[in-house]
């Protein structure tokens, strides 16, 4: 299994966009399961649950590991996915959507961090705004090194992140500024 697989086809983004396809990826984070396993704490039949399994595996993101007893064994093709493809009208919805469930839960690590945010819709808005124009921004970079099939650690990963954040950073200060105002450290 790699650790970070870096996803920037809109077709390949367009297959983890389905609701149980992303809960099957959840599940076989915590360990490689069957389809029966999977079944059973999705709540969904075993032919639904194999048909997203096969979309999974054609797509790279799922692979048959080995078998428990008669069933087979999936598991995860990595660790981590980023998902960072470009716009494109047929996966928009599902990537600003996702775009604002980071940017909430960005918002809500702040806030656990005893972080006061003065305004939390403004800022909520605000991050989603800046993760956008980064992922924008970073998309020709991003390509190069998926379609290159750079493989990377996880701390790895974290340090190019930051290098894509760096280069953009005279760009970003204004919204920088905003951020700083709307949050009391």
């Amino acid at each position: 299994m790699r650790e970070v697989l870096i996803i920037t086809q809109p077709e390949k983004v367009k297959v983890l966009s389905e609701e149980t396809r992303f809960k099957i990826l959840q599940l076989l984070r915590q360990r490689p399961m069957t389809i029966w396993e999977l079944s059973m704490a999705i709540g969904r039949d075993r032919t639904t649950i194999y048909r997203h399994i096969k979309a999974l595996e054609k797509a790279g993101f799922v692979e048959e590991l080995g078998t428990e007893g008669n069933e087979k064994l999936y598991g995860r093709t990595a660790r981590l996915f980023l998902i960072k493809a470009e716009p494109h009208e047929s996966i928009e919805n599902f990537r600003q959507a996702y775009l604002q469930v980071e940017a909430d839960r960005l918002v809500n690590i702040l806030e656990k961090a005893g972080i006061h945010v003065k305004d939390r819709e403004k800022l909520r808005m605000l991050v989603k705004e800046i993760l956008d124009e980064i992922e924008l921004n970073s998309q020709h970079i991003i390509r190069r090194i998926s379609e290159a099939n750079v493989e990377m650690s996880e701390i790895e990963l974290f340090h190019f992140l930051n290098m894509l954040v760096f280069l953009q950073s005279c760009e970003l200060c204004e919204m920088a500024k905003k951020v700083k105002k709307l949050i009391e450290i």
